[in-house]
This record gives C-alpha cells, sequence and structure tokens, in this order.
C-alpha cells in the first residue's frame, strides 16, 4: 500500500477548493456597506421630506406637550403641591395650570406680542425680535434644505456661517467704498466664503467619494479654529485691543434697519424671503433643479439619463454653501455689527438642521420654520425673566420636534393618524362592515 492510498486502495480525494477569491472583492465590501448605508439614508430622509404638513403640526403639538410637562416639574409650586396630591388634588392641578399657562404666555408675548407695553414700539418688539433671529435660520435652512432635496446631507452649515461672516466682514470693515456698493460686495463676499467651504466637501464627494457628513462636520471644526486664529492676527483685530474681536464694520456695509435704530430688524430679513423665493423658482421651474432633483431621487437613474452627478454634487453644495454664507452676512453686516467674533455664528448652523427638517426642505416651510425657532429664542428670554422657567426648556422643546419630525410613524401612532396612502379609521370601519354582511 503506496503513501498516497487508502486503506481501501482507493487514491484520496482531495478536499473540495472553493472558487478562487476574486480580486478586489474584500475591499468592495466595505463599498458595497457605505451605499447600503446611503441607501438607508435616503430612504428615511425621504419619508421626512414626504411626510404631511398634519405630521409636522402634530410633532410641534407633541414637543409643546412634552415641554410643558417639563415646565410643570421645574416650578416650586408644583412639586411643593404634589406633597397633598390626594389630600387636595385640585391644588396640584391648579399648580400645574398656572405654571404651564404662564410660562407659554411669556413665551407667546416675548416672541409675537407684547399686549403690556406702554407704546406700539413696545408691543410690536417681540416679532421684530423673532424675525431678526430667523434671518440666519431661513439663510442656512434653505442651504440644508436644498442639499436634503439633492440626496446631501449638507451638515456643515455653521463653517460655512463663519466663513461667510468672515470674509463679509473683512470687506465690510476694510475697505471704504459707496453705500450700495460695499453692501453689496460685502454680501456677495459672504456668499463666496461660504461657498467655497462648501465646495470642499462637494469636490471630496465627486471626486473620491468621500462622506460629506464627516467631511462638512470636520470642516465645522476647522472653521472654529480658523476664525480663532484669523482673529489673532493683524489683519482682523482691532486696533488697541487686546480682545479677540475684529474692527467695527463701516456704517456704508450694513444692512439698512427696516424700522428705525430702535429695532434691530433689518433688510436681510427681506434678502432671506427673496432667497427663499429664489430657491423656490430654482428647484421647481429651473432645469438645474431639476437634475438637483433627479439625483436626490435616484443618482444611478439621473447618471443614465446623462447627468453628471459628481458636477451636480459640486453645484449643490456651492449654492448651499452660498446660502449659508448669507447667514453669515445677516450676523455680521445686520445684528452683529460691532466686530467679528469667535461666536458670530452662534449656534444658528446646528439649528438651521433642525429648520430644514420642520419645513421638509420645502423653502415656504423652512421660512416658517425659521421664524418659529426665532421665535422660541426671542420668548425663550421674557418667559426665563417673568416666570423663572429655565431658558434650557426652549432647547429640549427643539429637541423634541427634532425628534418627532424624525420618526412620522411615531406621530402617527401617538395621534392614531391615518398612515400616508392608507385608508382612514372610518375607511376601515367601513370595510370591515362590509366584510361582515358579505359573511
Amino acid at each position: 500500500m503506496s503513501e498516497n492510498t487508502t486503506p481501501e486502495g482507493r487514491a484520496p480525494v482531495p478536499p473540495e477548493a472553493g472558487p478562487a477569491p476574486t480580486p478586489g472583492l474584500q475591499a468592495a465590501a466595505p463599498v458595497d456597506e457605505a451605499r447600503r448605508h446611503e441607501t438607508v439614508s435616503r430612504s428615511v430622509l425621504r419619508q421626512i421630506m414626504e411626510s404631511n404638513w398634519v405630521v409636522t403640526l402634530f410633532a410641534i403639538v407633541a414637543a409643546m406637550l412634552l415641554g410643558g410637562v417639563l415646565i410643570a416639574a421645574a416650578d416650586a409650586e408644583v412639586r411643593e403641591s404634589a406633597g397633598w396630591l390626594f389630600a387636595r388634588p385640585t391644588d396640584f392641578f391648579s399648580a400645574i395650570w398656572n405654571a404651564v399657562a404662564g410660562a407659554y404666555s411669556a413665551l407667546f408675548q416675548g416672541a409675537v406680542f407684547n399686549a403690556q407695553g406702554r407704546n406700539v414700539a413696545q408691543m410690536i418688539r417681540p416679532i421684530t425680535e423673532t424675525m431678526t433671529i430667523s434671518t440666519p435660520l431661513i439663510f442656512a435652512g434653505l442651504g440644508i434644505g436644498l442639499g436634503f432635496r439633492a440626496g446631501l446631507f449638507n451638515i456643515g452649515a455653521q463653517g460655512q456661517i463663519i466663513l461667510g461672516a468672515v470674509l463679509g466682514g473683512f470687506i465690510g470693515f476694510t475697505f471704504e467704498l459707496p453705500v450700495v456698493l460695499h453692501l453689496v460686495l460685502a454680501a456677495l463676499g459672504a456668499a463666496l466664503g461660504g461657498a467655497l467651504w462648501a465646495s470642499i466637501a462637494g469636490i471630496l464627494k465627486a471626486t473620491t467619494g468621500a462622506n460629506e457628513v464627516i467631511v462638512t462636520i470636520m470642516l465645522n471644526n476647522v472653521a472654529i479654529y480658523l476664525i480663532g486664529w484669523l482673529l489673532s492676527t493683524q489683519a482682523f483685530r482691532r486696533p488697541g485691543s487686546a480682545q479677540p474681536l475684529s474692527p467695527q464694520i463701516l456704517e456704508t456695509a450694513r444692512y439698512p434697519q427696516l424700522l428705525g435704530p430702535q429695532f434691530r430688524l433689518h433688510l436681510g430679513f427681506l434678502l432671506a424671503l427673496l432667497a427663499a423665493a429664489g430657491v423656490w423658482w430654482l428647484m421647481e421651474r429651473s432645469t438645474l433643479g431639476l437634475r438637483f432633483r433627479a439625483v436626490g431621487a435616484n443618482p444611478n437613474a439621473a447618471r443614465t439619463a446623462g447627468i453628471s452627478v459628481p458636477r451636480t454634487t459640486v453645484w449643490v453644495m456651492a449654492i448651499a454653501g452660498s446660502l449659508a454664507g448669507l447667514a453669515g452676512s445677516a450676523q455680521i453686516l445686520g445684528t452683529e455689527t460691532s466686530g467679528l467674533t469667535d461666536g458670530i455664528a452662534a449656534s444658528f448652523g446646528f439649528d438651521a438642521i433642525t429648520v430644514a427638517l420642520l419645513g421638509r426642505s420645502k423653502p415656504g416651510g423652512t421660512v416658517l420654520a425659521g421664524l418659529l425657532f426665532g421665535g422660541l429664542r426671542a420668548g425663550g428670554v421674557l418667559m426665563q425673566a417673568r416666570t423663572g422657567t429655565p431658558i434650557d426648556i426652549v432647547l429640549v422643546v427643539q429637541s423634541f420636534i427634532v425628534l418627532f419630525i424624525a420618526a412620522p410613524p411615531l406621530v402617527r401612532a401617538i395621534f392614531r393618524l391615518p398612515q400616508r396612502g392608507g385608508m382612514t379609521r372610518a375607511e376601515k370601519r367601513a370595510a370591515k362592515t362590509a366584510q361582515e354582511v358579505a359573511a
């Protein structure tokens, strides 16, 4: 018996060899996984954008109700009356009503109309503050919503606002030009700064497939440190000051006040409304907007139809960044004209993500959502001053709105709303009755 035979005298059967590994298969697996995640993300985003206004309204109502629970829990009188809840339940519920109604009443008076004002200016000041605060939110929300409709998650509005404020502010305090020309150049510079910053993510996405979410988040951090460094240089530091503060914006480069010097409302608000109208025309009436929507709906089908997806990606990011840059111009040329600081963007870039989601990435919805969030910011100050309610409650309400907007099925389940495209409860009852009759 040879070494190459089995005890039965047969030649050993070699183990079955599997198919040869395909070159590059392991490298392609992560790519396929990334594409799968991108497809899921597009599906979730499309579901959010396609939810109707009823779901959006009920999402806001649910957030306000939960905010009321937190307001009641933070109120000292409510906590005290809870000690004798079973002995005197009316005191407990009365304290809850007083706390919640008082807080939301103060929020309304601080955001819309102050009926206790001594003159007309004091009465309408709240709504002007709401419009002022909403201006950068509308600009940046339009840019983010534009990206969403094109299938891009532009999370970099914060950095784009900063770069827009940097370039627009530099033009505003450095050059001495005629009134109209100076303002126009400063605003265009702000738009250009945001566009250039967003284009970095667009070019990387188009050429290398880099994830725009990660790139834009990293660019936010770079922009934060960049403005800190710029304010330490001779070109940006105010002469004679050791603080990180630039010179004041020249009068010729400032947005004019719409209602006089006693109000902060400036021309930037009207420009934001015009920008919303322009975005609507772009997305609904122009060929370029059709390409944006086609790529957002199905990039593979758009590519088959002859649309250059990489070029479209760059265009989307550039336009979105220019809108966010105009949000920076609303800050430095309109509201914070005393000088450029490292906090010029506040949290507008991050809040604008919520504004775009709440507005379902549509221009009209974005304007209304921006006004809502501007009102929450403006009214939160008076709410805290008058009732002692922590202003952080406003941030919690905003977070709840994000939660419910991001989960339309949850809102439908809470309020028992019919599914999109499904039967209403009355239709279901009629169908059930018909089945019983037929049986």
